[in-house]
């Protein structure tokens, strides 16, 4: 499963730098608003050093490494959800989107136009957020419109339940509450999720910040934005989006030598897969072989024979059980052959939770 995320923010803000640095890929970035007019599709691989472990250990022909998508959308400015400026139009790109990634300015340059007129990270927030809701409360009202009469009339339960589910959520938009923040039961929380409602996805909040700013304590910009992102249990990860593009071009080494000279461990984009796994519960199985090593993103608490389908549907139909080393196993060992002489390879059933860096080989029915 690839994972996607939708980056928004205001114009100029840094958000085609970003995307440009993360995916390498020389889309259109300017200075002044609506640069981006249609929407772009960029895809990086997650840097994971367990990878790299395992390429030399069994030098295949190919490594193939988890991906994590992402989609810029158009600059949003007050008033997109009913028109204003370009960003209504690719609202819904991002509706199948696993999270999203709203970038924040935290730094003051005159010579960079910002389109609220100053640098002002909360506001500036509010005003996303705020075109996120009314986005999703015209969806609810308009369903809401054809489903209640039909409801009240028929008293149909299924057609009950979903208007119990959209009123709930209509209520909680018009008080300013994201839907993610909201406390919907399971069957209340299935009448809603094709929807899609981009206020009930995870938010993670990328500060971009000056270089200078980089490894140093937070400035009030920043600390701004992180007292109101810890209001909504939200993440902020700070990034300079410049920088970001300089290490994009650089070999493995170089970027490691540019990181320390920076004093930071990581880079933005690193923090940033980091984050999005946590927030989202995901991990990472691999299955490994002379032809291929590959990285599996999962879903915390997917079992055996679930992760299985992730590869092929086939192996989750004709499953019969998965033989499973630990990452840390093997590396202790040294070897395949070794953990198999020291009895830590498992033969599991369909039902085993499957966990982060376990080593798969499924077998199953053809």
């Amino acid at each position: 499963m690839s994972l996607k995320a939708g980056i928004v923010g205001l114009p100029n803000v840094g958000k085609s730098t970003l995307f440009n640095a993360i995916t390498k890929q020389n889309i259109l970035a300017a200075n002044y608003p609506f640069a981006t007019i249609d929407p772009n599709v960029g895809v990086v691989n997650v840097n994971d050093e367990r990878m790299n472990v395992l390429d030399s250990m069994y030098m295949p022909e190919r490594l193939i490494m988890a991906s994590y998508e992402f989609t810029d959308i158009a600059g949003l400015v007050k008033g997109a959800s009913k028109g204003e400026g370009l960003g209504n139009k690719f609202l819904s790109h991002i509706r199948e989107v696993d999270a999203i990634v709203e970038v924040v300015r935290c730094f003051d340059d005159s010579n960079i136009i910002h389109v609220e007129g100053d640098c002002n990270p909360v506001r500036d927030v509010e005003i996303i957020n705020l075109e996120l809701s009314i986005s999703d409360l015209e969806i609810i009202n308009n369903r809401l419109d054809k489903v209640y009469k039909k409801a009240m009339t028929t008293k149909d339960k299924d057609s009950l339940a979903e208007v119990t589910a959209l009123k709930k959520a209509q209520e909680a938009l018009e008080k300013g509450i994201p839907l993610r923040l909201v406390n919907f039961p399971k069957e209340e929380l299935l009448k809603i999720k094709s929807f899609q409602f981009l206020t009930m996805k995870p938010i993670i909040y990328m500060a971009n910040i000056k270089e200078d700013d980089l490894g140093n304590p937070d400035n009030n910009y920043v600390l701004a934005l992180k007292d109101y992102a810890k209001k909504e249990n939200s993440k902020v990860i700070k990034m300079c989006a410049k920088v970001e593009s300089e290490l994009s071009e650089l070999s493995v080494d170089e970027k490691k030598e540019m990181l320390s000279m920076l004093g930071i461990e990581k880079s933005g984009l690193d923090e940033l897969i980091k984050a999005t796994y946590e927030i989202l519960g995901l991990k990472t199985y691999f299955t490994v072989g002379s032809d291929e090593v590959r990285a599996w993103t999962f879903k915390d608490g997917m079992n055996a024979r679930e992760c299985a389908g992730i590869i092929h549907t086939d192996f989750e139909k004709g499953f019969i059980k998965a033989e499973v080393i630990s990452y840390q196993d093997l590396i202790e060992a040294g070897s395949e052959t070794k953990v198999k002489e020291a009895g830590k390879l498992r033969i599991e059933g369909k039902d085993y939770i499957m966990q982060d860096g376990d080593i798969c080989h499924f077998r199953f029915n053809k």
